[in-house]
């Protein structure tokens, strides 16, 4: 029996068709063309969408390249490129080429938390797609924060984390070559970042309390090694129950809009060899925000140092 897609819309956003794709986080719109010439009813509409769903998908949009995207990227805010992975030549993308060493995102993690003010907003695009395999998860933060019981949110929301980009990058992994790991050492991680965040922090918009967490937390502040560990995959196994989570499965010419500071993703490495091509616009954020109103803060950033070949990947990154 094939699928009432009428029966899933969401009658809230007026004219913008939001069709529910999983029950606790995620939204596919149809028949919108993105691009930066949205009406500002239209904008308003698909970030109501966007604070409500967590995550946004959109088919068909082959229309975009890198001058659209980018351009539609800025209505949400100012775009920046990555603090450490330098652009293709002439963007501000993010780009994933799977053929590449560190093409492959395959590993639960809130975008960039090793700045003390990470992005707000990614804007995904499917430039290449393989015939099986490489969907991107999404788990919903807040809604990880609200099923927690009492004593451990009262726990979470006193808990720091440091967050850095040179996390151990094989740990999780059951299959990893050496091109991705020199591409992590020599490029991901040839800038050292480290930043502190609250572990539950509150949404500048919603207002939600939700946990930021991810690959790239080093330890809990105040708590030795041991049992930081068991703590973080207490409340990380939290984040990513499956009942809480959103798969999609990518067509060429998609879109993934999602707001960074309420949900992790997680892109799936099951597509062997094929080519994989991603890029993303992402959109500058500002610090977190603890439950009593404390910030997060840079503990550490490579302008502090005077290694020259840091400051010109720096500067190649920009």
């Amino acid at each position: 029996m094939p699928h009432d897609h009428n029966a899933a819309i969401d009658p809230t956003f007026g004219a913008l068709r939001v069709r529910r794709v999983a029950g606790h986080i995620g939204g596919e719109v149809l028949d919108l063309k993105l691009g930066a010439e949205l009406t500002e009813d239209a904008f308003a509409s698909l970030y109501a969408a966007l604070l409500k769903y967590k995550v946004l998908f959109f088919r068909d949009q082959q229309h975009l390249d890198d001058d659209r995207h980018q351009a539609f990227g800025k209505r949400f805010g100012r775009i920046v490129t990555h603090p450490t992975v330098p652009a293709p030549t002439g963007t501000q993308l993010f780009e994933l080429d799977a053929s590449k060493g560190g093409g492959r995102a395959d590993s639960w993690h809130t975008d960039v938390t090793f700045l003390d003010a990470f992005p707000k907003v990614s804007i995904l695009r499917a430039v290449t797609i393989p015939a099986y395999g490489g969907d991107t998860v999404w788990a919903n933060t807040a809604r990880a924060y609200e099923l927690l019981p009492d004593p451990l949110k009262q726990l979470a929301e006193q808990l720091w984390a440091v967050h850095t980009n040179d996390y151990d990058y094989g740990a999780e992994r059951t299959q990893i070559d050496g091109a991705r790991l020199r591409h992590h050492h020599e490029v991901f991680t040839a800038s050292v970042y480290e930043a502190s965040h609250p572990v539950v922090h509150v949404h500048p918009e919603t207002s939600e309390r939700a946990l930021l967490l991810g690959h790239f937390v080093k330890r809990f502040t105040g708590v030795a090694g041991s049992e930081s560990t068991r703590l973080f995959e207490l409340l990380q196994n939290r984040v990513t129950r499956l009942d809480n989570t959103v798969r999609w499965q990518w067509r060429q010419h998609d879109v993934a809009i999602w707001d960074n500071r309420a949900t992790q993703h997680y892109a799936i490495n099951d597509y062997g060899n094929q080519p994989r091509l991603v890029r993303r616009v992402t959109v500058h954020g500002d610090t977190a925000i603890s439950v009593d109103g404390s910030r997060s803060t840079q503990l550490r950033r490579p302008e502090a140092t005077n290694d020259a070949h840091i400051d010109t990947l720096l500067a190649a990154s920009h």
